[in-house]
């Protein structure tokens, strides 16, 4: 299910060199505003407003698969450090097709997170894997839904 646009929020901004950067509050340091650090800035925002702790959410999540290194672009663990989230954030100008959910999928081979999301910032799918596939959601469940508590 598409879902509408993230909110505009006020991040904290620099320039280095004459180049963007902004201050990435999960991972605490300043960070390259590329347009999908745009994206992925906003997805993190929008995640902390529905509780999702930012203790318990990894960005550019370093993992294996197939003998190379992948990162996921953010993941969301429960107390128990178990996956709950994946997500995958693409440039406002990269359209959302079959080959982004195949890329999530292949990371959630290795990672098994339960919910899934995409989004370029325009577009945000968040869906549920089933044994038959995937069910789309109208919203972003709170984390406390889905991390069970």
């Amino acid at each position: 299910m598409e879902l509408q646009a993230f909110p505009s929020y006020v991040f904290r901004t620099q320039d280095r060199s004459g180049k963007p950067f902004v201050l990435d509050e999960v991972r605490r340091k300043w960070v390259r505003l590329t347009p999908e650090e745009w994206v992925r800035q906003h997805l993190l925002r929008a995640l902390a407003g529905l509780g999702y702790p930012p203790g318990l959410t990894a960005v550019e999540k370093g993992f294996d698969f197939h003998g190379r290194t992948w990162r996921a672009d953010v993941a969301v663990f429960d107390r128990r450090n178990a996956p709950v989230l994946l997500a995958e954030c693409k440039a406002p100008d990269v359209p959302v097709t079959e080959a982004t959910f195949d890329q999530i999928a292949r990371y959630n081979a290795v990672i098994q997170s339960p919910n899934l999301l995409v989004t370029n910032g325009h577009l945000l799918y968040f869906g549920i894997v089933e044994a038959d596939g995937i069910r789309f959601l109208d919203s972003i469940p709170p984390f406390a839904q889905i991390a069970g508590q």
